[in-house]
């Protein structure tokens, strides 16, 4: 199934056009983002409680940081080395106070991804319901994007996105840069392709993980130790294996209790284990079909790559035994890269991923302490039903993907995505 150009896409940029439409999206995010900067100062039903991670962890961590050490000794540092980046980088702004120099620096990523989803739009084939989608989506999270460093890594996922079509060596660098920060951004290249396209990027980000890996390990030691921290995770509350350990004990089937283990809140109990196991194993099988995918497709338009990484971050996020709240500013920034080409086939998966965005809010952090800890049995429904959006999303996500690139003939409509021979690649100016 080739995507075409869809009139609510055509409606947003009509609407949208010239000067006029720039001024509108600049003045709605400024807006927008001042409100969820102050609810990182206001107590608003426990809201106020999503900064601890920025003047309580993320600091402590800066503590030891800047001693030329990791913090492998704490369970909650599991990320690869070049995170050590983001948590110093408060240091670039010696004037303000550790918090707002961090929440500065965030606003300032969400305005670069913002201001490349506008650019993108200017494209022969763009559009501006990317941009839109993440000025308005965004926001449904409240002040988490802002207290959280996810949107560091969503600025290099997405700027390693941009980049591929006509930049490939440089999406590729973004993408192995942001390999280093958190390890998904390198699926971005999962839909790149094949030949000379995914060569020339995977090659530049292996160069890049390479080189940036041994600056690391000149300024700090034990640069892979977070390694050691990841392997006795169990099933957080929040993920899909715990949704269905919640219904469990709703109805009285399951019988375990909540504890905090590796900073998160995690099911302890009968079965566990195995719901853990299953949750590699459903991970090890999207991997396996995303091979296949890829070693199946023959036909790529400008969209796939964008498809594919957004496919491919739903299938992980969903198959994880970890699902934190801030995983939706994720999911959220690759539908807004889809979305900035008309033919993409996963506007119906963006939908979901918008809906999805707003229950993770009522979530956490509204009803985090009253329903969902607890286990209620509205606290049960929530997440139950954010967690099969999210489901549905990932199978939607595969199934377009699939139909588009695998089994459907070319369309030879005059509004067809360009189709790209398998081999040839993308046409890149280098």
């Amino acid at each position: 199934m080739t995507s075409t150009s869809s009139p609510p896409a055509r409606s947003i940029d009509e609407a949208l056009r010239g000067r006029a439409g720039h001024l509108a999206m600049a003045a709605f995010w400024l807006v927008t983002r001042a409100l969820m900067v102050s609810l990182l100062v206001v107590n608003l039903s426990g809201t106020s409680s999503v900064r601890v991670e920025i003047t309580k962890t993320y600091n402590n961590w800066y503590d030891v940081l800047i001693t030329g050490t990791m913090p492998h000794n704490d369970v909650m540092w599991q990320y690869p080395p070049a995170a050590a980046a983001i948590f110093l980088s408060p240091d670039l702004l010696p004037f303000f106070s550790y918090f707002q120099a961090f929440v500065a620096l965030t606003v300032v990523c969400d305005a670069l991804i913002a201001i490349g989803l506008v650019r993108a739009a200017r494209r022969p084939d763009g559009s501006k319901a990317g941009a839109v989608l993440w000025l308005t989506t965004l926001p449904l999270l409240l002040s988490l994007p802002f207290g959280r460093y996810d949107l560091q890594v969503t600025l290099l996922a997405v700027g390693s996105l941009l980049c591929l079509r006509f930049r490939r060596k440089l999406g590729g660098v973004l993408a192995g840069v942001g390999a280093l920060v958190k390890v998904w951004p390198l699926l971005t290249l999962i839909g790149t392709p094949r030949g000379r396209t995914t060569r020339d990027a995977v090659l530049a980000a292996l160069a890049a993980s390479a080189a940036l890996l041994a600056v690391l390990a000149l300024f700090f030691r034990d640069t892979l130790g977070f390694l050691g921290n990841q392997g006795n995770r169990g099933i957080q509350v929040e993920s899909l294996g715990g949704s269905a350990l919640m219904l469990g004990k709703l109805i009285g089937a399951w019988s375990g209790k909540v504890e905090v283990r590796y900073g998160a809140y995690e099911y302890l109990g009968p079965y566990v284990s195995s719901v853990a196991l299953l949750s590699v194993l459903l991970t090890l099988v999207g991997f396996a079909w995303l091979l296949l995918w890829r070693v199946k497709s023959r036909r790529w338009s400008t969209a796939t790559p964008l498809d594919a990484a957004l496919c491919a971050i739903l299938v992980f996020t969903i198959t994880s035994r970890v699902l934190s709240p801030q995983y939706l500013i994720w999911l959220v920034g690759l539908a807004a890269v889809c979305l900035t080409c008309r033919h993409t086939t996963q506007r119906p998966v963006a939908w979901l991923i918008v809906a999805a965005t707003a229950l993770s809010t009522v979530i956490y952090p509204l009803t985090y302490g009253s329903q969902i800890l607890p286990g209620t049995a509205f606290g049960t429904l929530l997440l139950c039903v954010r967690n099969g959006l999210l489901a549905w999303a990932a199978v939607l996500s595969c199934v377009r993907l699939w139909r588009a690139s695998v089994t459907a003939p070319p369309d030879p409509g005059p509004a067809a995505a360009p189709a790209v021979p398998a081999g040839t690649g993308v046409p890149a100016r280098v």
